[in-house]
């Protein structure tokens, strides 16, 4: 939204005593405010005045706050339907002064009122009625005189022709279309109707003094009729406002929903929709750093300029009206119903493409694409059902469904991303606008049962979401951590784990988990390949790379965990050179089990110096060990060097490689302007592939059944360019591909469970055993944003022949 401003009293606000207790019930005449005049004959046949009104006055002498008080009507002959009608006040009656409350308007008369005080949309009858000043807003449930008379909150009444309600002996008689009933210009108040108020010509005050005829039409800014625009004229067919940057006056609508946190606003829709699906009938109300005075019910005119906000400069923009002035003319309104969002009503094409450029200026077409059928119910009511959780609770309170549950589930209950061209309409975020009722805490295949209805919105973290003001119930379907196997004595496991910018200043809690993920559900892997290793004072930026102190603390705990004591090996980087958390120098790391496998050391691996492979008449080596591929590379600028290292397992060696390649932060989304969105960081990735590739070809034109797994967070997927690359020649294997297609997946984002982190092997491994260990990624309750992943490889010297299994 825009940037707050500082939060200042509306010019001319007065700021008034409230008084000090609740006024006693109408029983006990008022000395203070009291409703001075009833007029409901406003635009009928033979008035002058165009509209009905109430008038207060206050014959006290302090002001009479009128903060949070209504007037309410009730027919004069209630039937067992029938609701009193409510128009809320605000401002205060000034001492011996008047208070003008506008109501409904007909199509008789000539004359306008006075600008009003207030303003409501009650048809008072002209002959019979109850009006009630009240202490609140919430409807009166009362119907007959006693029953009233009784509610504390009712400040004073007057009931008028034939009304069953009004105080003592009788309702005021003589209402016309051409006569009201108003107090002596004492304003005594004996509780009487019959004696206290006298048939007449309506006389209209308002706070200031005036009287009808003498300012015209009203306030422009503050109007009391609606203008000529309405919410889908705003919204238009494509996705931005055909009246972008102009002002509108008395926009029409319902109070939806109210954000009162972050950016304050809130949301109307026009109960009154027009016939094209296209056209969205609700819209956001910004209202900045104050917060909204409306509430849900609330039928109100907004005026203000349209504007289309853009969250970001690669993001969709949200429609709003700003600098709003807000009339609310009723209130307790029924709301419209809400659009179900379900797999009918979603349809399967995700979002038009133009070419790689903006998709603003494109006419929506809700039935053939979700973006599209979204955007056209921007600032609307929806619901959706019985939803299953793709995208577990963020520390954010934002949880990802799909409306749409039979779209490619994953085994575990999550929406797989299964291509570029694929992409699943039915993943909508889910926010709660109610603070006593935060989204509850949620893990991916739980559901949220029932109906959750609310707003849907547009924002720059994962686009439309529903703004709920009711959430269904969370229904847990237990999912479990998993445990994978242990490893056979012949067989090699070598894993690979994302472990989130671990350094030495992290909580004892974190190193807890991340070890118990090692020791137990990975069951102490033989090698484990770690990514984001910080240095050991983190974010801290003073020249420290070194990262003993993190890893000491990190083996320790697995050691507590029940796993093994493991050793380390890692080539610390240039300060400032890799990229990652500023001042962080993150760096891929091995640890290794010395009972289990050993690590052949060679001296000449460090920061800036690229690793060859040797050939020798054993086979091919290293020409250092742990050392770093090619690290001077344009391609390695800023981003983690692979990690090298030479192992042996049961006498014969095996080389593994630790990549992080460089994020996806900078590409556009999946869910903005730009269709089909640019993938920018690509580019990079795809040269570090092809330099990790040309390094395993090596090791292979030297010997080409040498063992060499290839692992990490590569930041891509199965189906990217940056795979082509990384597997050109078929030099590696990505073993991702080997799963079912439901469990091919370490990471959820935005609602998508998908693969950025791989382990890929050569053709001289034939036999191994891969799995992703699902222990973070679907849980709201994660010590990182990864799932780990291990392959077992059997322990086969070369050239045994034996065939792949998994």
């Amino acid at each position: 939204m825009p940037p707050p401003v500082a939060d200042r009293a509306p010019a001319g606000a007065r700021v008034t005593a409230r008084p000090p207790a609740l006024p006693a019930a109408f029983a006990a005449p008022s000395s203070t405010a009291v409703i001075s005049e009833v007029y409901g004959g406003g635009g009928n046949s033979g008035a002058t005045l165009t509209r009905d009104f109430v008038e207060l006055a206050n014959a006290g002498s302090a002001a009479y706050d009128l903060s949070g008080f209504s007037v309410q009507y009730l027919p004069g002959a209630p039937s067992a339907g029938s609701q009193w009608q409510v128009s809320p006040l605000t401002g205060a009656v000034a001492p011996g002064g008047r208070y003008l409350v506008a109501q409904a308007a007909g199509t008789g008369g000539t004359v306008g009122l006075p600008a009003p005080d207030a303003t409501g949309t009650v048809a008072m009858a002209a002959a019979s009625g109850t009006v009630a000043l009240v202490s609140g807003t919430a409807p009166l449930t009362c119907k007959t005189a006693a029953d009233c008379a009784s509610d504390t909150r009712v400040v004073d009444l007057v009931g008028y022709g034939s009304a069953v309600v009004r105080e003592g002996s009788g309702p005021a008689t003589g209402a016309s279309a051409t006569a009201s009933v108003a107090r002596a210009a004492s304003l005594a108040d004996t509780d009487d109707n019959a004696a206290d108020l006298s048939a007449g010509a309506p006389t209209p005050v308002n706070a200031a003094g005036e009287t009808s005829g003498g300012e015209g039409p009203g306030d422009p800014d503050n109007p009391t009729e609606p203008g000529t625009v309405r919410v889908h004229d705003i919204q238009g067919t494509t996705r931005v406002s055909p009246l972008d940057g102009q002002a509108v006056t008395g926009v029409p609508g319902v109070v939806t929903a109210v954000r009162t946190t972050g950016s304050r606003g809130f949301w109307i829709q026009d109960p009154s929709p027009d016939a094209d699906p296209r056209t969205s009938e609700g819209v956001l109300v910004y209202t900045g750093s104050a917060a909204p005075t409306v509430s849900v019910g609330d039928s109100v005119l907004v005026s203000g300029t349209v504007d289309e906000y853009y969250p970001s400069a690669t993001t969709q923009s949200v429609t709003e009206i700003t600098a709003p002035r807000t009339t609310v003319l009723s209130s307790g309104n029924a709301l419209p119903a809400p659009v179900v969002l379900d797999a009918a009503s979603v349809p399967g094409g995700y979002v038009p493409s133009a070419g790689g450029g903006s998709i603003d200026a494109l006419p929506l077409e809700p039935a053939k694409y979700a973006l599209d059928l979204y955007e056209s119910l921007e600032g609307t009511r929806v619901e959706t059902a019985d939803t299953r959780v793709t995208g577990a609770t963020s520390s954010y309170g934002e949880v990802w469904v799909t409306v749409e549950p039979k779209q490619n589930p994953t085994r575990r209950g999550g929406t797989l991303y299964a291509s570029y061209t694929d992409q699943n309409t039915g993943r909508i975020k889910v926010m709660s606008l109610d603070s006593t009722r935060p989204v509850p805490v949620a893990n991916v295949g739980d559901v949220l049962s029932g109906t959750t209805t609310g707003v849907l919105d547009y924002d720059s973290f994962g686009g439309y979401s529903l703004q709920a003001t009711r959430l269904g119930t969370l229904t847990d379907r237990h999912l479990k951590r998993e445990v994978t196997r242990e490893q056979k004595r012949d067989e090699l496991a070598v894993s690979t784990y994302n472990v989130e910018n671990l350094d030495a200043l992290d909580d004892q809690g974190k190193f807890d988990t991340l070890a118990k993920g090692v020791a137990v559900n990975l069951a102490s892997p033989d090698i484990v390949s770690l990514e984001e290793i910080q240095d050991d004072n983190g974010a801290v930026n003073d020249g420290t790379v070194g990262s003993e102190a993190t890893l000491k603390r990190f083996t320790d705990a697995i050691v507590a965990a029940g796993g093994p004591r493991y050793s380390w090996r890692y080539v610390a980087p240039q300060d400032g050179k890799d990229g990652g958390e500023p001042g962080g120098n993150i760096r891929n790391v091995f640890l290794f089990n010395p009972a289990r496998v050993s690590f052949v050391d060679r001296a000449g691996g460090d920061a800036t110096t690229a690793v060859k492979a040797v050939r020798t008449k054993k086979g091919v080596t290293l020409s250092a060990s742990p050392a770093r591929i090619s690290p001077l590379d344009e391609s390695w600028s800023d981003s983690r060097k692979p990690l090298v290292g030479e192992f042996r397992f049961r006498g014969e060696p095996v080389f593994v490689i630790g990549n992080h390649f460089t994020s996806k932060g900078g590409d556009q989304p999946l869910h903005g302007r730009y269709q089909a969105p640019a993938r920018s960081s690509e580019t990079k990735r795809v040269k570090q592939a092809a330099q990790v590739n040309t390094f395993v070809k090596s090791l292979l034109a030297a010997d080409k059944s040498a063992r060499v797994i290839t692992l990490g967070d590569l930041n891509d997927f199965a189906f990217s360019p940056t795979m082509s690359a990384l597997t050109a020649g078929k030099a590696l294997k990505p073993l991702i591909s080997t799963l079912p297609a439901n469990e091919r997946y370490s990471y959820v984002y935005e609602g998508n469970s998908q693969t950025l982190d791989h382990i890929l092997t050569s053709p001289g491994i034939r036999r191994f055993d891969y799995d992703v260990v699902h222990i973070n990624a679907e849980f709201a309750d994660q010590a990182s944003d990864h799932d780990p992943q291990i392959v077992r490889v059997r322990a086969d010297g070369p050239g045994h022949g034996h065939h792949g299994h998994h």
